[in-house]
């Protein structure tokens, strides 16, 4: 069997982390492999891929068949495209410089189009959580309106009951007095 550029699976269960290795077709999955050529992190926004390009072109150059997500992962990084245009060169259908120009432009293109997407999450991102602060914002400013107006009522209600004991203490006081005047006045 041929070699095959696959992944081998590592990491946690429910947080993969893989490996891109080459390996024999007939070993197991995460089983001996030939050699490391990289890594690949899917949890990651976006996933993270660290592949050794020189030698994954080398590999595939070779003739090791890529899994189907392998593939994709080569393809994103510009291995498939480089070798593509590195026939080209062998068929004399363009030469070394300008396949290199092409590839370096895609590369730019690639990172253009990265660095805009990442913008763009960004500014989701931002607008997201400005407007869940609003919202906060203005939840907080009603429980607040809510508090003092609770704050307000206890003191108006404190007031009356002060008022009313007030009140309810002044005729008592007043009533005794005058009780007591006229029985002095009959003693005498």
């Amino acid at each position: 069997m041929p070699a095959k550029i696959r992944l081998q699976r590592h990491g946690k269960k429910g947080q993969p982390f893989y490996h891109i290795v080459i390996a024999d077709g007939r070993s197991p999955r995460d089983g001996r492999f030939i050699e490391k050529i990289g890594t690949y992190n899917p949890l990651t926004e976006p996933a993270q891929i660290n592949l050794k390009f020189d030698r994954a072109l080398y590999w595939y150059s070779v003739g090791a068949v890529p899994t189907d997500t392998v593939r994709s992962l080569l393809s994103k990084k510009g291995v498939m495209l480089k070798y593509h245009l590195l026939q080209g060169v062998k068929k004399g259908a363009m030469t070394e410089e300008q396949a290199e120009v092409k590839f370096q432009n895609w590369m730019k293109e690639k990172e253009a189009k990265m660095e805009q997407i990442a913008k763009t999450k960004e500014e989701k991102v931002r607008g997201e959580k400005k407007t869940r602060l609003e919202a906060e914002k203005k939840v907080n400013e009603a429980r607040a309106e809510e508090l003092a107006k609770k704050r307000l009522a206890e003191l108006e209600a404190k007031k009356a009951e002060e008022a009313a004991a007030e009140a309810a203490e002044a005729p008592a006081e007043e009533a005794p007095a005058t009780e007591e005047a006229p029985a002095e006045n009959t003693e005498a």
